[in-house]
């Protein structure tokens, strides 16, 4: 007696085989979608009272007020725990398909198996004889045929066997292995990467650290523009960025009149070669890369207001964002007394102006013009010199992206390789019966190789007359 297969693999087994299952893996791969779609409706990683202020007046599909949409992690999506044991669900399918049915296909293929008998052939999914009166000679014709077609053949006495398109069967392996690495470079971005959106104004630096809070990169804002339409209407975001490398043998670059870029190091008076800054402009959807960091011109914003109050200095006030008076309108309070009486509201909702004057009634008691001429405002006389503009930029650091590019090149190359088709012949020489029996199999689009054998077979024949 046998001894049968030990009874504690058999749920293993099938558990192996439901998670390979391909309606298991099409199902993650609608869920993942899902989930991707909702990232896409739901902004991400903003603040908490972010959520509230936006869905508990008007819940999400009528359904997820603000805390809702924290507790179920719709805020990072993409980083949420759900979402990544999805992708690693889908990936461990991937993996345990290709392990069971891909590679077992491919050393299939790889394999060369040797028909003996001409029944063997008739059981073929396409099988065909050639009548001939010399069934050896036909083939060596077949033999010398297939080579010249790029056929790979193992020649017998009174037989061959023959393949071609072996690196099709490599196709479905590559496009498992590509969504594997796309999957795994998504996971470690969402987890590792970075994401910081600030508002600079020009003159104004931001620096970025590390964990350990040294000093990466030191990005500076050197100007700021904003392109308006003929209606006054914002069309493009422009910035002028200098990207300072870190440690204090970076040399700020000054201004220049062009707007090159330096040469990458330069030599002060100790002969030390050191890094200079690095020039370069972004704006909208024209982002710069740089060192697997990429920086986005996002939004635009007003900083600050510069202000004279009679024959004093020009004094720079803060601008703070009313959006209870618009959805870009900003504003600051100034007292007109010197005990902080009689204070006026100023307003704007573009750096060309013009700026609202509001009284603490209400009403509306002087309109400046940014670098116009003073006015006269409850008796002190303000002029507005000039209003400085914030450039919002968005900076992220993504460390999976080389992964997931290497994931797409991957999954494109298995893509094109799967469209090969795989084919396979065997003939037998029968000279009893003066007979060549031919027969073959082939992985995709049987019929147009059904059509193909007759051919072959034919220039075979002809050759023989």
């Amino acid at each position: 007696m046998t001894a049968s297969a030990p009874q504690p693999w058999r749920p293993l087994q099938r558990l192996l085989g439901l998670i390979s299952d391909l309606r298991l893996a099409i199902a993650l791969l609608l869920l993942i979608a899902l989930g991707s779609g909702i990232g896409t409706a739901i902004p991400q990683q903003e603040s908490e009272g972010f959520y509230h202020q936006r869905y508990d007046p008007a819940p999400w599909l009528g359904l997820l007020h603000g805390d809702g949409v924290l507790a179920l992690q719709l805020d990072h999506v993409y980083s949420s725990g759900w979402f990544l044991a999805l992708l690693a669900w889908l990936g461990l399918s991937l993996l345990l398909c290709s392990w069971r049915r891909q590679w077992p296909a491919l050393s299939a293929s790889l394999r060369w198996i040797d028909y003996r008998s001409p029944r063997q052939l008739s059981k073929l999914s396409v099988a065909q004889t050639l009548v001939c009166a010399d069934s050896q000679a036909a083939l060596e014709r077949l033999d010398l045929e297939l080579r010249r077609q790029g056929w790979s053949i193992r020649r017998q006495d009174d037989r061959l066997a023959a393949r071609r398109g072996v690196a099709g069967r490599v196709g479905p392996l590559l496009v498992h292995a590509g969504l594997v690495v796309l999957m795994v470079g998504a996971a470690w971005g969402a987890l590792g990467g970075q994401r910081l959106e600030q508002f600079l104004a020009p003159g104004r630096e931001l620096e970025l650290m590390d964990s350990r809070g040294r000093t990466q990169l030191t990005v500076a804002l050197d100007a700021f523009a904003i392109e308006r339409d003929p209606a006054g209407r914002p069309e493009q975001f422009r910035s002028e960025l200098r990207l300072i490398p870190p440690g204090p043998d970076a040399v700020p670059a000054p201004a220049q009149p062009d707007q090159g870029l330096p040469s990458p190091s330069s030599v002060p008076d100790g002969g030390e070669v050191v890094p200079r800054a690095l020039r370069a402009e972004i704006s909208v959807n024209h982002p710069l890369r740089h060192r697997g960091m990429t920086l986005y011109q996002a939004d635009w914003a007003l900083a600050a207001l510069n202000v004279q109050l009679g024959r004093s200095p020009v004094l720079q006030l803060p601008l703070q964002s009313l959006p209870q008076l618009g959805e870009q309108v900003w504003g600051v309070v100034m007292p007109t007394r010197p005990d902080g009486s009689e204070p006026v509201l100023l307003t704007l909702s573009s750096e060309e102006g013009p700026v609202q004057v509001f009284g603490s009634d209400g009403l509306r008691v002087a309109q400046l013009v940014p670098g116009g001429e003073a006015q006269e405002v409850l008796g002190l006389p303000i002029r507005v010199a000039s209003v400085l503009p914030a450039s919002g930029i968005l900076l992220k650091r993504d460390p999976g992206v080389p992964l997931v590019y290497a994931g797409f090149a991957i999954a494109l190359m298995g893509g094109g390789l799967s469209l090969l088709a795989t084919r396979q012949l065997w003939a037998i020489s029968e000279p009893a019966a003066a007979r060549l029996h031919v027969a073959g199999l082939c992985n995709r689009n049987l019929t147009a190789f059904a059509a193909e054998l007759p051919q072959l077979l034919s220039r075979v024949a002809a050759d023989r007359d």
